[in-house]
């Protein structure tokens, strides 16, 4: 009971997770750059949300975005940042699938145990590749904002994809630690083996009582 409450807990704290990192994926205010204050930049038309995909200018009357289609031109902790972050947006779906199949509280026909173990070891190590994909490119692209213009503040997709890799770690965590790692050949041999003597043990005592009788007979 308390490995399906943990493999619950887990596979929820996943998800949100998962959603997170995609939420700060599709958005572009990761950081806002200046090189002056705030009021200064905004009168000289030079405070700047970037994030991934475009860079917005931002002004007293003025929110203009221009989107970043120069590929080749791009630095390099935007383009890491733009195919980490891809990815663990598409594996956290195959990776939630597999969570979802391993709980505990949902059955596919006869499903056996052992298939739901490895379904959900699976399904948390995708999970933990997500949230070290997403670490990578939240640490590292504030770090090469500031490098290259200025660093102001932190916007609030950054702090999403930093939540988001927080619960896929901790909920990957979760249900791998959770899960039953005993080998299925290993729990049958063991079956067998108390099958092996429950039939010892009943097939001595036809032989005790035969035993008995056979010497109650020569008593009389």
């Amino acid at each position: 009971m308390a490995n399906a409450c943990i493999q619950l807990s887990g596979f929820l704290l996943s998800t949100l997770g998962w959603i997170s990192i995609v939420i700060a994926t599709s958005t572009n205010d990761w950081v806002t750059m200046c090189k002056y204050g705030l009021n200064t930049c905004k009168k000289m038309d030079e405070l700047v949300s970037k994030g991934p995909w475009a860079e917005c200018v931002i002004s007293t009357a003025l929110y203009h975005c221009v989107s970043l289609t120069q590929i080749l031109e791009l630095p390099a902790f935007i383009q890491t940042t733009r195919a980490l972050m891809i990815i663990g947006s598409l594996l956290g779906l195959p990776a939630g699938g597999m969570l979802l199949m391993a709980m505990p509280c949902i059955s596919l026909g006869n499903e056996a145990k052992s298939s739901k173990n490895k379904f959900a070891i699976l399904g948390g190590v995708l999970m933990l590749v997500v949230a070290m994909c997403a670490m990578v490119c939240t640490i590292w692209f504030p770090i090469g904002a500031n490098r290259e213009h200025g660093l102001m503040a932190f916007g609030y997709s950054l702090y999403t994809g930093w939540v988001g890799t927080v619960f896929c770690l901790v909920g990957g965590l979760m249900v791998v630690c959770s899960s039953d790692s005993s080998s299925p050949s290993s729990r049958s041999y063991q079956d067998n083996n108390h099958f092996y003597y429950s039939k010892q043990g009943g097939g001595n005592l036809p032989a005790a009582s035969s035993s008995n009788n056979h010497a109650k007979s020569a008593h009389v």
